[in-house]
């Protein structure tokens, strides 16, 4: 398959049209290429709050009722372009009031098959700004997802610096990271957490970011980093792991091609079974012993 992941820069939106056109734009190039899967960033939604005005985006609160508002007119172009292209998307993350769950919104990631089917990860573990000055919530449970490309899972950012969220997607052949982030520090802690959960879980992870300045929001207004697409350094993989990278906050698509066959051949006779020997930890989460050394 061809992997496709994005370094997407946010805009001002003067009409619904802009965005839809943007957006076929993207995919359109992607497809054209031969893309079978394209990853969008976290947040990457935001954008569409400047369709209710620059004081609307500006406004923290308000811009998560503007962007949850037009979802569903989203999510139906989304599904219209993945038929029309043949394509699975991941469209880019949203905070999404969802009355199930309660009265904050979650930051809610869709996902679309070739045949306009649509599910949706929603992230688990919220980032300082999130909780503290934002208000977006956990969601619903983590969702291992069988498509014809093979198990794909979703952390969204925050998510991937966990192991144990990976874990329980044990199964994946992919996860999706699509990530947001403000600053080189930032984007590189969720690269490290992409690329560790490639080597403990011996899959392969596609990171997408946002990038650019957005100074109409108080919430995306900086935004750094890349595509990249990382599997473990181990057999039939690069030895550093990066299958490929894009260049540091330059919009665009970055691409791999991938043979799943590389994933369950390494699962089952890498150097190393990280993801097997797994088990071996358990009973070793108490503090380690503290011994005088003097």
């Amino acid at each position: 398959m061809k992997l496709a992941t994005a370094a997407y820069k946010m805009d001002v939106l003067d009409s619904w049209e802009a965005y839809a056109a943007k957006l076929t734009a993207w995919v359109e190039d992607a497809a054209g290429q031969g893309a079978d899967l394209l990853v969008f960033p976290e947040y990457g939604a935001m954008e569409l709050a400047t369709l209710a005005g620059l004081e609307v985006a500006g406004d923290l609160e308000a811009s998560l009722h503007a962007v949850s508002d037009v979802m569903p007119q989203v999510d139906a172009l989304h599904s219209e372009l993945a038929q029309a292209h043949g394509v699975h998307i991941l469209a880019a993350s949203a905070p999404v009031f969802d009355p199930a769950i309660g009265p904050r919104p979650v930051n809610r990631a869709r996902f679309f098959a070739p045949s306009g089917a649509m599910g949706h990860q929603d992230k688990q573990i919220m980032t300082r700004f999130e909780r503290e000055d934002w208000g977006v919530v956990g969601g619903g449970p983590l969702h291992l997802f069988d498509t014809a490309l093979g198990k794909i899972g979703i952390l969204i950012c925050y998510d991937s610096e966990y192991p144990l969220l990976a874990r329980a997607m044990m199964e994946a052949d992919l996860i999706l990271v699509p990530s947001c982030t403000e600053a080189a520090h930032g984007y590189h802690r969720v690269r490290i957490g992409a690329m560790a959960r490639a080597l403990e879980q011996q899959c392969v992870t596609v990171m997408a970011s946002t990038v650019g300045e957005c100074d109409w929001s108080e919430a995306v207004d900086t935004n750094c980093g890349m595509g990249g697409i990382f599997g473990p350094p181990d057999t039939g993989f690069p030895a550093d792991g990066v299958l490929a990278q894009g260049e540091m906050n330059r919009p665009g698509w970055t691409y791999a091609t991938l043979d799943l066959d590389a994933v369950r051949r390494v699962r089952k006779d890498g150097v190393v079974l990280n993801r097997a020997h797994w088990a071996e930890q358990v009973g070793r989460d108490s503090p380690a012993i503290l011994r005088s050394l003097s």
